[in-house]
Order: C-alpha cells, then structure tokens, then sequence
C-alpha cells in the first residue's frame, strides 16, 4: 500500500464533474402573487404554501441529475438521474414567467417541480440530456 491516496476508477470518456444548469429556490413570482392573493380569506392557504416552498424548496438542475430538496425544513431530497427519466411534462404559470414540471421516471413514479424559474429553458435542458442518454443507453446494448 503506497501512502498516496487512490482515485475511483473512472470509465474511458465518462466525466465526473457536473455543470449546473440552475440552482436555486422557486420563482419569486410565485410567492408574490400568493401573498397579494393571500390578502383575501381564500387566498390564505395559498399564501402560507407559497412561503414555505420560497423557505424551504431548492433546485438543482446538472448535466448529471435533477435534485429536489423540499420538505418540512427542506430536510427531503429526490435525486434522478437521466438514464431514469422517461418524460417531461411542464405547464405554464404566472403569464409563462414560470411553470411547474413533471418528471415521469421509467418505472411510472413521478417528480413534480413547482414554481420552476425559466421552465422552458429547463425543461430543453433536461429533455435534451434524455436524449443523450438514452442514445448511450441504446449504443451499450449489444447482442442479439
């Protein structure tokens, strides 16, 4: 054993670095127009709701993984990785400044992401790197 400390062995052209696409918490749209709503009896839930997710919810969008942490505190977190991923669902709000996006993972559970700044571009990014991998997935298979 040499004192030097060993890497993890990494396959031929893989790369182990991540390029963040976005980080960060949900628009902040959202949380304002759930507290002028929040103004009337009605609106209240929704105000609350819109307060926590501004407190607690952060995205994180890589070239590797889409990471959701969320929760009471933000003490939960859901990572996938594209090669599970099977679609992308989104759906505009706040005139389009932001939207909510589903992640439809291949064996049928679901994702969901509220409030998502820039969703459109997102939700390309993240199709696009679908793509890619389920192109790698498809050119690794071998046999009959």
């Amino acid at each position: 054993m040499s004192g030097a400390p060993q890497t993890p062995p990494v396959a031929p052209g893989a790369s182990i670095n991540e390029d963040v696409f976005y980080a960060g918490g949900p628009a902040k749209g959202d949380l304002i127009t759930n507290l002028l709503f929040g103004l009337t009896l009605i609106g209240i839930p929704f105000a609350v709701g819109a307060i926590v997710r501004a407190l607690w919810l952060r995205f994180r969008i890589t070239s590797r993984r889409v990471e959701e942490r969320g929760g009471w505190l933000g003490r939960d977190r859901s990572q996938v990785v594209y090669s599970q991923l099977r679609e992308v669902r989104s759906v505009a709000r706040g005139l389009g400044f932001w939207g909510d996006m589903v992640l439809v993972l291949s064996d049928g559970m679901k994702l969901e992401m509220r409030a998502v700044p820039r969703y459109k571009e997102a939700e390309a990014f993240i199709r696009e790197r679908i793509k890619a991998s389920t192109a790698a997935k498809a050119s690794t298979k071998s046999g009959f």
